[in-house]
Order: C-alpha cells, then sequence, then structure tokens
C-alpha cells in the first residue's frame, strides 16, 4: 500500500488546511490524504502507538476519522473531476464538510498495520455526495461507513 503522489487534501487552501484528521497545516494531526485509484478513492494510514484502544488493537475513535475525512476527501475529488480537474492541476478544489457519518465495526483492527480506506462514490445532489467506505487492514476488512458531505458554504466561518 502506497500513499497519494496526488491527494486532494494537498489542494486545499491553506485557511482549510487545519483539520485533524486530513489537514496537512496540522501539526499534531494524522495527515490523511486521499486519491483516485480507478473509479474507487483511496486513503492509507497507519496507525501510531497512541491509537491503541487496548493492547494490540486501534481505537475506533481513529476508524471513524478516517472514514470521515476520507469521505469529505473523497466527494471533493468526485466534484473536482466532474468538474474537469484532477489533484495537481493547480485549480483550487470545492470543500466539503460532513452532513452525516455512519460507521460499522466488523472486527477488531489490529494496530501494526497501515489501514487502507477504500471509497465509492454516490451523487446524490448537486451539492452533496454520499461516500461507502470499507477500512482493510491487509486483506481484513474491519469496518464499514457511509459519509453523506456537503459543499462548505461560501460564508462558512463568517459572523
Amino acid at each position: 500500500m502506497t500513499e497519494k503522489v496526488h491527494a486532494i487534501q494537498d489542494e486545499y487552501a491553506d485557511d482549510f488546511a487545519h483539520c485533524y484528521g486530513c489537514g496537512r497545516l496540522n501539526e499534531e494531526g494524522y495527515h490523511l490524504r486521499t486519491g483516485w485509484d480507478g473509479d474507487q478513492t483511496v486513503t492509507v494510514y497507519t496507525p501510531r502507538p497512541e491509537h491503541t484502544a487496548i493492547p494490540g488493537f486501534v481505537y475506533g475513535g481513529l476508524i471513524a476519522s478516517l472514514i470521515d475525512c476520507h469521505g469529505t476527501g473523497s466527494a471533493s475529488l468526485a466534484l473536482h473531476r466532474k468538474n474537469g480537474y484532477e489533484p495537481g492541476d493547480g485549480v483550487e478544489p470545492p470543500r466539503f464538510v460532513t452532513a452525516s457519518l455512519e460507521v460499522k465495526f466488523v472486527k477488531p483492527t489490529p494496530k501494526d498495520v497501515p489501514l487502507k480506506a477504500i471509497g465509492t462514490v454516490e451523487e446524490v445532489h448537486p451539492k452533496k455526495f454520499k461516500i461507502h467506505t470499507q477500512v482493510f487492514a491487509g486483506d481484513a476488512c474491519c469496518a464499514k461507513g457511509e459519509v453523506v458531505a456537503a459543499v462548505m458554504p461560501a460564508t462558512f466561518g463568517e459572523k
């Protein structure tokens, strides 16, 4: 499993690159990176020692964050592609926020294995995408999730 060369998160504007999960400017964060693999999206992440639930297994909150940020990144990839662009084209992609997040833990996730989130994108509205994600540790599916991601409003964060 390799990290994506052209990840959508690399293209986010600096003002929106501070997310704990996927923000490249958050020094303490996970720095999750999402890119295309054919028609599916992929994020690869290796848990750190502090991501322990019980010895040998990953904390479920990390899995939820992985599904969440993979989902919003996947939605950004999908709309960016629909608009005629790809990561690395030099065009700022649309930014998404989570409208809903559903996580189903299938089996305990071993700690010392890279995790691979694989997503399938479904457009449900011109400004909303549903991403179905499976998280694998090696060949084993450990979690499944669904994110509904909405385009971030232009006035997000303004008072």
